[in-house]
Formats: structure tokens, C-alpha cells, sequence
């Protein structure tokens, strides 16, 4: 049994002086060993779909006005990532995640094999259902279904080394007697198969604080979606939402810093800023969201 006494003799021939000199020097290398700080610069990056309109005119100016902004990462929209694949391997982004056609995910099989072989060839650590359409949306029995092929989709991206997240709207949230679709997927799926990708403007969309929300599901949240809500926005479980309702980070109702302190204590891997729709050149918004974060973002 280890007692108190066994330290004092196992230092009591070195000064105070030295030992605490010691002991302070070690502490770094064990936060670079054991904790890696969540709310980094190098795992801020953009969701592309915010660039959909212009990423495919011209990806290397747009990849490098990205990476010139300070963004250190990006999450690819999977249609069109061998597009853009050339000129983002000339930058010095991050490939991390991909939002993979659900349809792809739905069906499973070869068509799902050969997505994920082709995620994992490209040096993605993650791989992303999107969106569910609405003609495919349904009641609990549907989100049980949902939670089986998230498993299965989840077993066939671990054995490749990826992590399957799933990502969130606001028809999730709609009240299921007494729960939640969401909450019948997270409970109904594996944790070591599937995290959640949570988008905070959806959740609020669904009249959900998202620091609840992480609060809720400690552990599961391995990617995060910031983007910001204007005001005025009635709750509502679904995504028809005008365009001025997606607001740059830090121009919104959102309470960003208790979600990032949240995300942090969560520990929320990623961060991707992404905004739906902008107002002008998306490549501005994206700079004034940086500035905002940059201030939470440690170099």
C-alpha cells in the first residue's frame, strides 16, 4: 500500500527547491502527453459546404484564402471532394471529416465500402451523416431504423480506423412521447461506433441550448458545427429558416463562449465554422467569425 510517509522518503534527498522545479518542468510534457487542449487553433477549421457557390470556380484561391484567413482544417462536402482534392493538398489544411450522401449510408454494401476505403485513402479521421430529407423522416420506429444503420455504418468505419458522426437539424429535437429522436439514436447507438456532429444553430433552431445539449450527451460530441442565429427566429423542427437567419460567430444570439467552455470540458475533438447562407462573399463572413473566435482559440 502506498502511503504519504513513501513520498517523503523518496524525496527527502532533494531540496524543496529542486523538487518542485522538478515536478513544474515535468507538467508540460504530461499536458502534451495526456491532454491535448480542445479549444486550439490547429482544430478550428471550415465546413466547405459554406463555400459551395465558389469552391468549385476556382478551389486553390479559395482553399487559400481559407488557410490565409487562420483556419487550420476543413470538412469536405463528399460529392465533390475529388474536385477540390488537387489544390487542397497544396494548402496546408487539414483534411479531418466528410459529409458522405446519406443515401450512400442508407443503402450500405459495396457502395458504402467503396466510400469509406475512398475516405480513409484520402487521410480523413472522419466520416459524416449529413442530413436526413424529409420524405425519409418519420416517428420512433424510423429513428430506431436509423440507430441500425448507424451502428452498421459505424462497425464498417471503426474496422477501417474512421469514426462515424452523425449530423444534426432540428427535426431531431421534435417531442416523441416523451423523448426525442435524437435521443432514441443516441441511446440506440454504440458509443464506440457512433459520435454526434453537433450542429449548435439546429439545436437552437429547435429551442435547445446546445451547452444543454453537450451537457446531455458528455463524451458523444466528437465533432462541433458553430455557426451563429439572428434574432427573432421562432423555435420550429424543421429547416425552412430565411437566409438572414445564419449569422457570422459573435453576431448572433448564441451564447458562443459557454458553448466553446462546454465543448472544451466535453471534450469536442474539432470545431468547424459553417454558415448556411451569407450575406456578401462567403470568404468575408468566414474572416469576421475568425475574428471572433481567435480571442477563444489558444495559438
Amino acid at each position: 500500500m502506498f502511503h504519504r510517509s513513501t513520498l517523503y522518503r523518496s524525496t527527502s534527498g532533494l531540496s524543496r527547491r529542486s523538487f518542485v522545479a522538478r515536478t513544474a518542468a515535468f507538467l508540460p510534457v504530461a499536458k502534451a502527453a495526456f491532454a491535448r487542449n480542445p479549444l486550439s487553433a490547429s482544430n478550428l477549421g471550415v465546413q466547405l459546404y459554406t463555400v459551395r457557390k465558389v469552391i468549385e470556380q476556382d478551389p486553390a484561391t479559395i482553399l487559400k484564402a481559407i488557410q490565409d484567413i487562420g483556419y487550420t482544417e476543413v470538412e469536405v462536402v463528399y460529392a465533390t471532394l475529388e474536385k477540390i482534392w488537387p489544390a487542397l493538398k497544396e494548402t496546408n489544411l487539414k483534411p479531418i471529416s466528410v459529409h458522405v450522401d446519406t443515401d450512400i449510408f442508407m443503402e450500405g454494401g459495396g457502395k458504402l465500402d467503396d466510400a469509406i476505403a475512398n475516405v480513409k485513402k484520402h487521410g480523413f479521421k472522419y466520416v459524416v451523416v449529413p442530413y436526413i430529407a424529409p420524405a425519409q423522416r418519420g416517428g420512433a420506429e424510423t429513428f430506431k431504423h436509423l440507430a441500425d444503420v448507424l451502428n452498421k455504418s459505424g462497425e464498417k468505419a471503426k474496422a477501417a480506423g474512421l469514426t462515424l458522426c452523425y449530423h444534426n437539424h432540428a427535426f431531431e429535437y421534435e417531442p416523441l412521447s416523451g423523448t426525442t429522436g435524437l435521443d432514441i439514436l443516441m441511446r440506440g447507438t454504440q458509443k464506440d461506433l457512433v459520435s454526434l456532429e453537433l450542429d449548435i444553430f439546429w439545436a437552437s433552431v429547435a429551442g435547445h441550448d446546445p451547452v444543454s445539449v453537450l451537457k446531455k450527451y458528455p463524451g458523444r460530441v466528437a465533432l462541433l458545427h458553430l455557426k451563429d442565429k439572428a434574432s427573432g427566429v421562432p423555435v420550429q423542427f424543421n429547416e425552412t429558416v430565411p437566409p438572414a437567419a445564419f449569422k457570422e460567430i459573435g453576431n448572433g444570439t448564441i451564447d458562443i463562449p459557454a458553448v466553446l467552455v462546454t465543448a472544451k470540458k466535453s471534450s469536442v475533438q474539432h470545431y468547424f465554422v459553417e454558415q448556411d447562407q451569407t450575406p456578401g462573399d462567403p470568404i468575408d463572413s468566414l474572416r469576421q467569425s475568425f475574428k471572433y473566435l481567435s480571442s477563444h482559440f489558444t495559438a
